[in-house]
């Protein structure tokens, strides 16, 4: 399936900005089933500084912002193709060891009731498991917009019950890593029946399976990634794969405004 994806995200300031740098990882790569058609980025209102790959392999862009702009748009959009592979990403790549995605972060730390769905998760094939992993975090943590927030931990989202796709990913992870999986967050988008218009940028998460290499689990809709997917960047959780991020000095108040549509 080609998929057309636009990712405009607009700062608003009323008052000049000193200084500001932004991290983009907005450019999806070829690889897994995937397949960049075209793909661009736009930016008004800033200056790339540098470009590269960061330790994980995402596709890295560093902006500047000086002289007080009072407004940076930036616009990614462009065509991919994607095929189903049944979640199936395959073999380990990049600079990043893979022990590295063994290791819990503090957004996956684990906790008792981590632990608990550790000990629920049973026996049988990794691929199984880690399928009934997904099912039984879908199962405690309901889908609820603004529940959480980007600082909430796998650990604390479970204690409240609800969350989105972002929390649902970290706990997979916790999990997973707690029975020995190598695993890790990926960013992206997803094509949604009957809307065009989205609200934000979706996740998922993958484990190493022996055999298999990376396999992906969207815990947030009950399925592994197929068509309807496209990847952005993965890390160890959301903070390594964060689509737009970024600091900036002085004492303006920002205005974030975000859009984005996913199409066939």
């Amino acid at each position: 399936m080609r998929l057309k994806v636009s990712h405009q995200t607009r700062y608003s300031y009323d008052a000049p900005v000193p200084y500001a740098l932004q991290r983009l990882r907005l450019s999806p790569q070829s690889f897994g089933g995937q397949s960049v058609v075209s793909w661009r980025v736009d930016v008004v209102g800033a200056s790339e500084e540098v470009r590269f790959f960061d330790q994980f392999g995402n596709d890295t862009r560093l902006l500047s912002i000086s002289g007080g702009p009072h407004m940076i748009e930036v616009t990614a959009s462009g065509e991919v193709d994607v095929e189903d592979r049944a979640g199936v990403f395959g073999p380990h790549t990049g600079f990043a060891p893979l022990w590295l995605f063994q290791h819990q972060t503090t957004l996956t730390a684990p906790g008792p009731l981590v632990s608990e769905i550790a000990r629920n998760v049973g026996d049988g094939a990794d691929v199984d498991r880690l399928h009934t992993l997904s099912t039984l975090i879908r199962d405690r943590v309901a889908y609820r917009v603004g529940a959480t927030d980007s600082s909430t931990t796998a650990e604390d989202a479970l204690k409240t019950g609800e969350g989105v796709c972002q929390d649902h990913s970290h706990i997979f992870l916790s999990v997973a890593r707690g029975l020995g999986f190598p695993a890790r967050y990926v960013s992206g988008y997803l094509l949604l029946e009957g809307r065009r218009e989205q609200e934000a940028t979706h996740a998922w998460a993958e484990a190493h399976v022996q055999g298999l290499g990376w396999v992906g689990f969207d815990v947030s809709n009950g399925i592994s990634p197929d068509t309807r997917y496209v990847r952005l960047a993965v890390g160890r959780d959301y903070r390594d794969a964060m689509p737009v991020s970024g600091i900036r000095i002085g004492a303006a108040h920002e205005q974030l405004e975000v859009n984005i549509t996913v199409e066939q």
